[in-house]
């Protein structure tokens, strides 16, 4: 068996606050060091993705899945020893898109990892259960592996068809297998901005879906503080989520 430490964060592109939020996420990144980090919202002219790998001392790869125009998008940070293999990037429409790579741990277990992010406008429910539908049609034809891990902004709560789709396909919640609820809120995380956006009620949105081989150890919101002085500052305007997982 193997341990594999993951996490998600919308990171919120350059928007509300982007070179105030920097540091705490260089500071959060550094502490977390996860063996994998699915990111959204990266605006790539900018590097911010190979920014938050240079955070701690692992040193990282990104792997990088546009979506609607090539300098902006999800990206993937894989830790070393771990190397990224048979990536592929999935069209979601709307502007959306997955990205998925497979990975072998020292122990010699495999999973395939996926990184997205779904449709934003709040009553277009249909749109994200479409989207849904695509991304599990695409990873079942994923390389075989012990398990798979779906890290990302799904921009669904627990009650929408996006979400029962999943659990439908064998896909299982993170934080619901390890703490027997989801989190109450993962956006909007008190970020307090002159053009934050204000669409829709507060409410979870980001999941670790896992299927397969995996054992759930431990899962918890992340990149949830606010800066020290300034309690409308925080990371982003997501909070992340950090699994530690048991693959084989």
């Amino acid at each position: 068996m193997d341990s594999i430490h993951v996490a998600t964060l919308n990171i919120r592109n350059l928007a509300d606050r982007w070179d105030e939020r920097l540091p705490l996420i260089l500071a959060d990144m550094a502490a977390l060091q996860p063996d994998i980090l699915g990111l959204q919202e990266v605006v790539y002219v900018l590097q911010q993705d190979r920014l938050i790998g240079a955070a701690g001392v692992g040193r990282y790869e990104s792997t990088r899945g546009w979506a609607g125009r090539p300098e902006y998008g999800n990206a993937m940070l894989v830790r070393e020893p771990l190397t990224a293999a048979d990536s592929e990037r999935l069209d979601l429409g709307l502007t959306r898109s997955a990205i998925r790579t497979r990975l072998v741990l020292p122990g010699g277990a495999s999973v395939v990892a996926a990184v997205t992010h779904l449709h934003h406008v709040s009553e277009d429910e249909a749109a994200r259960d479409d989207q849904a539908r695509l991304l599990i049609d695409w990873l079942a034809d994923a390389p075989i592996a012990d398990g798979q891990v779906v890290l990302g902004d799904f921009n669904a709560e627990p009650d929408e068809p996006a979400y029962a789709r999943m659990e439908a396909a064998g896909y299982r919640s993170a934080h619901l297998e390890a703490n027997r609820a989801e989190p109450d809120v993962t956006w909007p995380s008190g970020l307090v901005a002159p053009a934050i956006d204000t669409d829709g009620l507060p409410g979870c949105l980001d999941y670790i879906w896992v299927r397969g081989s995996i054992v759930v150890d431990a899962c918890r919101l992340v990149f949830d503080r606010p800066a020290v002085g300034d309690p409308g500052l925080y990371p982003s305007d997501h909070l992340g989520l950090a699994a530690r997982l048991v693959v084989g």
